[in-house]
């Protein structure tokens, strides 16, 4: 279990000490720097446009998706008619219907991290094996994706499956249970339950206690589901490098 949890850490430690190592550190984190922000103006779009194919694979339906412009949208809007320029966030899937499908739901917001998955964490793994820096700001983006996105789709991923759970022991079926506390946004959602819990449809102080705990233990399983989500990456990771990853020794100074 601890190994589950510090891999993460570990991994880019290893990726950064070759990188570190060389006479003149900052002109190797230079290439490095350049590639996380390209590849992040680039992995923007292609991450909410995920989101928009994982609800439609499924049988959902996207009627808008909002995009700062900074990424395209203007651009973009041409191309894909539910494309609006404009957000409080890089980008935010505001308009689609799951047809009441958990799975739906669930898959609208995994598709993103299957980069993760099956690029991301992969490279990183490849950047353990030499001095990769331009390689190690693309795994940077896409491979530690889950984790910078813990406070939104992974806690929203969380949070369906806590109230899934809830409303089967509740016996609230159809109707989901605190369905208030599903949110891409933790922040938002905290700020919500704190000033106006009412306007989640959230009444009284039992409801409002049981719903906290349930916040509680949506953000462990979003927790959970980050972890795990890169510790499927790094397997397929090790299949593709088929070798044990040396540890890296720095060299003893002259």
């Amino acid at each position: 279990m601890k190994s589950f949890f510090r891999r993460p850490f570990d991994d880019v430690i290893a990726c950064l000490m070759p990188i570190m190592s060389v006479r003149s550190p900052f002109k190797a984190m230079g290439p490095m720097m350049i590639s996380i922000v390209v590849v992040w103006f680039l992995y923007v779009p292609v991450h909410e446009l995920l989101h928009v194919a994982g609800c439609l694979m499924t049988g959902g339906e996207v009627t808008r998706l909002e995009l700062s412009a900074r990424y395209g949208a203007n651009f973009l809007k041409e191309i894909f008619p539910f494309i609006v320029s404009g957000s409080n966030y890089a980008g935010q899937l505001t308009g689609f219907d799951t047809k009441g499908s958990d799975f739906i739901y669930l898959a609208t917001d995994f598709l993103p991290f299957a980069l993760s998955v099956l690029i991301g964490v992969p490279v990183i793994h490849f950047c353990m094996r030499g001095r990769r820096p331009i390689l190690f700001g693309l795994g940077v983006v896409i491979g530690l994706a889950p984790f910078y996105n813990m406070p939104g789709d992974y806690y929203e991923m969380g949070s369906i499956m806590t109230t899934r759970v809830a409303t089967w022991v509740t016996g609230s079926a159809p109707a989901i249970a605190f369905e208030g506390i599903r949110s891409d946004d933790i922040f938002s959602l905290m700020s919500d339950l704190f000033n106006d819990p009412g306007a989640k449809g959230i009444e009284g102080a039992g409801a409002i206690a049981i719903a906290w705990i349930l916040v509680v233990v949506a953000l462990a399983v979003d927790v959970l589901l980050a972890f795990l989500t890169y510790f499927v990456g790094g397997l397929l990771g090790r299949l593709i490098v088929r070798s044990e990853i040396p540890k890296f020794v720095m060299p003893a100074r002259r």
